[in-house]
């Protein structure tokens, strides 16, 4: 699915990890992944009926690509279930904690998502999270300016990623591999 290729690659941005501070292990990647997912799927709720079909093919590729990396590092097919279950629970917890940071009226809400998931257990560098807050509050905006049809095609435009990096412009990778 060319539209989660393109979150993907965006979440591969070395800026997140190399200037921001974000873990570079499996779960910093999923953790990025899955926010660029929030800012889609975000952007398609409430669109029509096209756009809940986008939005949940894109879930369940993520879903997919969970499973195959799982499986990838050696999980055995008796606990991939659960451990996707689990990953399940956890993404929807850190949709709702997105959505709530981002109607919030101030960046208190965002600050503690982006702290508790994307930094999970390492402390955040001073000033990296207001980096995350102002990208994801802008991501959203440019988002929601581009065209329904447009982003319903997968041809999803990012800016760079907090430190300068360039928008990725590739449409490859999957969720574990660096």
């Amino acid at each position: 699915m060319r539209g989660y290729d393109r979150l993907v690659a965006q979440a591969r941005l070395p800026g997140f990890y190399r200037d921001v501070g974000v873990p570079d292990s499996v779960d910093g990647r999923f953790e990025l992944i899955v926010l660029h997912v929030y800012l889609l799927a975000e952007r398609l709720r409430g669109q029509g009926r096209p756009a809940d079909a986008f939005a949940q093919a894109l879930m369940n590729r993520l879903v997919s690509d969970m499973d195959a990396s799982l499986r990838e590092m050696g999980i055995s097919d008796l606990r991939v279930p659960r451990e996707i279950k689990a990953m399940v629970v956890a993404l929807r917890g850190r949709l709702v904690a997105y959505r709530q940071g981002m109607a919030a009226p101030d960046d208190r809400l965002l600050y503690d998502a982006l702290d508790r998931n994307l930094f999970g257990t390492s402390e955040p560098a001073a000033g990296a999270l207001a980096q995350m807050s102002a990208y994801v509050r802008r991501e959203a905006a440019a988002l929601a300016a581009q065209p329904l049809a447009v982003l319903l095609t997968g041809d999803i435009a990012f800016g760079g990623a907090p430190g300068g990096d360039a928008a990725a412009v590739d449409d490859t990778g999957a969720f574990c591999s660096a």
